[in-house]
């Protein structure tokens, strides 16, 4: 799935307001670590996660992984705020967020 620069700026803003669902500690990405962006974007579809630590180039890596084992879109990256996107059903009807065209 491809975004455009209007649709990832509208997912921006509606990710401002939410708080992360997920925390990542000092141990890095687990499996179980996974698991909870994983159940998170099947419930949610946008999410916040926070990571811990002051390593930008953690950080970077960590968000580059979380996209290429959940097959999430990387919506932004500030500070220690990771966003991603990905929709949980391909029916339009169901979706919980909503993307303008």
């Amino acid at each position: 799935m491809k975004l455009s620069t209007k649709q990832i700026a509208h997912l921006r803003g509606l990710a401002h307001n939410l708080n992360p669902v997920v925390m990542i500690g000092n141990n890095g990405l687990s499996e179980n670590v996974i698991k909870e962006i994983e159940l998170n974007l099947n419930a949610h579809e946008l999410i916040k996660v926070q990571v811990a630590g002051d390593d930008r180039n953690a950080r970077k890596a960590i968000f580059d992984d979380i996209c290429k084992q959940t097959g999430a879109l990387a919506i932004h990256h500030i500070g220690k705020q990771l966003v991603f996107y990905r929709p949980s059903s391909t029916i339009k009807e169901s979706a919980k967020v909503i993307i303008p065209k």
